[in-house]
């Protein structure tokens, strides 16, 4: 993958070049290999490549025969030789063997019918020069970053916000929306970003640019069925059979590259699948593997994850993690997530593709995506729960959580992440007074985070599934723990269980192939069986957390007194300083503590978020 930029507008013939170049070279992490350049009348583009695919001839832009069709792509396609056979076929001609050329010849033959046909990673723009058009699409899961905004008559596109920031029109202010979804929910949800008036294109949608419009419009979406209308109609074997085909397939997909691809071994069951379908396809190779380990015993999986790198025989690579590093690396995993974040975890992640890229490599494969499409996390178990036990029966506060439930999800008995009510509360009290002026738009805001006509009469693991996918796995685990650590060291990250062909399939599944009884993942595992010890297989779920907030407190930090001041906290106008006050003294008690990743670290949003202003020179709010 790499980075992409582009300003369109009328006239905008005389671009600064300089500008663009400026722009576009804030992403020179997520490519430092090469950079590319393109300026017509009313779009100029910039690129800069990780080279992975084609080393010698895959520059970009590219065009198409005769430069009337003109892309940039951060990612990669993966079905690209069958799409490409196609388009020859046609009468198509290509000048490289680089994936993304694909892109403006599909184009010309189809027009922007032709996304939905694409199996990658991918966020792209395309000019068309004659229809004076810009088209832009991300994938289907949301793994490729694209941020978009409009000033001055300008609409302007990029694989980071940073790079938009270097434009001098946009100007810098928080947004309010977004600091409530971060207290609400995983992550910040697309289409807000933190910065007010830059957005983040939603997974599986698309933009068309004209001079006089711009239109965003979905072509995928995570498509259950719904209770009446679902047939699981092959034995429990063949759906076993079809699983593993369609996930060999994409480890195969994710294996194509001119450079070494390694993969990444947590210890736990999906990447360790992963590492035993790549023996199992290049059985006379040693591949290299990657991984973490603690120096605090409790959460240290070094052990499992030597007994696959034993078994699949891997040049195994590993790094030692000790929690002081956390302080060292946050700023740091702030400024690359471009977002305040819940959790420390991201200082790991940095530190895991830091280790990739010095032992020389580019491209990684990771196992995220499982425990969304398989009912991997705890929730899906609790879920199956409250349904043999019944509903609960009750007080005031219940009626208040259901009456909010419905107003989100549109079912009152569906809890996802914490009881939002409750939380209305706890924010009511954290935020400032000219925050809190704004609650009934943050309310609002809340109320529109999906289409509940896609979760509605769906069997609840389905449910769940759905919204996790939409508010977990994209703008969070893919995105500041994914895409923002892994490029923060320009190393890709490749994600197999979020093939396109292999979300499709998972979804006609039934549900208890994917928790079984309590038994979550219960047709990976048996997908498992042929590639993995079953000593890993069937070892108890670990959920790794690292440490929040009252870890960084009883350090007595510096930089965090000064964060959490009180005339800090006053003078930004966000939060309400005596409540951080109460809020410091009790987290810092030697009795407390927090149950992560299940409750909601209040302080470290307020942490990560003050660093967040910091680094971003963001303004305070009045």
């Amino acid at each position: 993958m790499c980075g992409i930029a582009g300003i369109h507008g009328r006239g905008l013939g005389g671009v600064d070049k300089d500008l663009l170049r400026r722009m576009t070279e804030t992403m020179t992490c997520r490519g430092p290999d090469d950079d590319g350049y393109y300026y017509g009348d009313s779009i100029s583009l910039g690129f800069r490549r990780l080279s992975i695919i084609d080393l010698e001839h895959g520059r970009q832009p590219m065009t198409n025969e005769d430069g009337t069709v003109v892309s940039v792509c951060n990612g990669e396609i993966y079905n690209f030789k069958e799409l490409k056979a196609e388009l020859k076929a046609k009468g198509h001609r290509f000048r490289t063997n680089c994936d993304v050329e694909i892109l403006v010849h599909l184009y010309e033959e189809y027009h922007t019918d032709f996304v939905p046909r694409l199996n990658g990673q991918f966020a792209f723009a395309i000019w068309d020069k004659r229809r004076r058009t810009l088209f832009i699409a991300r994938d289907q899961a949301g793994i490729v970053p694209l941020f978009y905004t409009r000033v001055d008559g300008l609409f302007m596109f990029a694989s980071t916000i940073k790079t938009l920031l270097e434009h001098p029109s946009v100007r810098r202010e928080v947004n309010p929306v977004a600091l409530d979804q971060l207290f609400s929910f995983p992550a910040v949800i697309s289409p807000n970003t933190m910065f007010k008036d830059i957005f983040s294109l939603k997974a599986g949608h698309r933009i068309t640019v004209t001079e006089d419009n711009v239109s965003i419009s979905e072509y995928w979406d995570l498509v259950f069925p719904e209770m009446d209308d679902a047939a699981y109609d092959h034995p429990e074997s063949q759906y076993i059979e079809l699983l593993e085909e369609r996930l060999v397939k994409s480890v195969e997909y994710r294996m194509i590259a001119d450079v070494p691809v390694g993969y990444y071994l947590s210890g736990g069951l999906d990447s360790s699948l992963i590492a035993g379908i790549v023996k199992s396809l290049y059985p006379a190779e040693r591949h290299h593997s990657f991984s973490m380990g603690f120096a605090q015993d409790e959460i240290d999986e070094r052990s499992h994850q030597q007994c696959m790198a034993r078994h699949v025989r891997s040049h195994h690579h590993e790094v030692l993690f000790d929690w002081f590093d956390i302080s060292n690396r946050f700023r740091d995993m702030i400024w690359h997530a471009e977002t305040p974040l819940k959790e420390t975890y991201d200082t790991c992640s940095l530190a895991l593709s830091e280790l990739v890229r010095q032992t020389g490599f580019k491209v990684v494969l990771t196992g995220e995506g499982s425990d969304e499409l398989f009912a991997g996390y705890y929730g899906y178990r609790l879920d199956q729960t409250r349904q043999s036990f019944g509903p609960e029966t009750g007080d005031i506060y219940k009626t208040l959580e259901e009456e909010e439930s419905v107003k989100l999800w549109g079912d009152p008995n569906l809890v996802y992440e914490i009881k939002q009510y409750e939380l209305k509360e706890t924010k009511a009290a954290i935020y400032s007074a000219a925050l809190n002026a704004l609650r009934p738009q943050l309310d609002r805001a809340r109320e529109s985070l999906i289409d509940k006509t896609k979760i509605n009469n769906r069997h609840p693991i389905h449910k769940r599934s759905y919204l996790d996918f939409k508010l977990r796995l994209g703008d969070h685990l893919l995105s500041d723990h994914g895409d923002r650590a892994a490029y923060a060291n320009s190393v890709e990250a490749r994600y197999p269980f979020l093939d396109a062909d292999l979300i499709k399939f998972v979804t006609t599944m039934p549900p208890h192939l994917k928790l079984n009884g309590m038994k979550e993942k219960y047709a990976l595992k048996r997908v498992a069986e042929n590639y993995v010890p079953a000593s890993i297989i069937h070892r108890e779920k670990f959920g790794f957390v690292a440490p929040g907030s009252p870890y960084l407190l009883k350090h007595n930090l510096e930089w965090l007194n000064d964060l959490l001041s009180f005339e800090t906290i006053k003078r930004q106008g966000f939060f309400n300083p005596e409540v951080v006050e109460r809020l410091k003294k009790i987290y810092s008690s030697d009795a407390f503590s927090l149950n992560l990743p299940y409750d909601n670290d209040l302080l470290m949003i307020i942490i990560s978020f003050g660093v967040f202003l910091d680094l971003f020179g963001l303004p305070d709010f009045s």
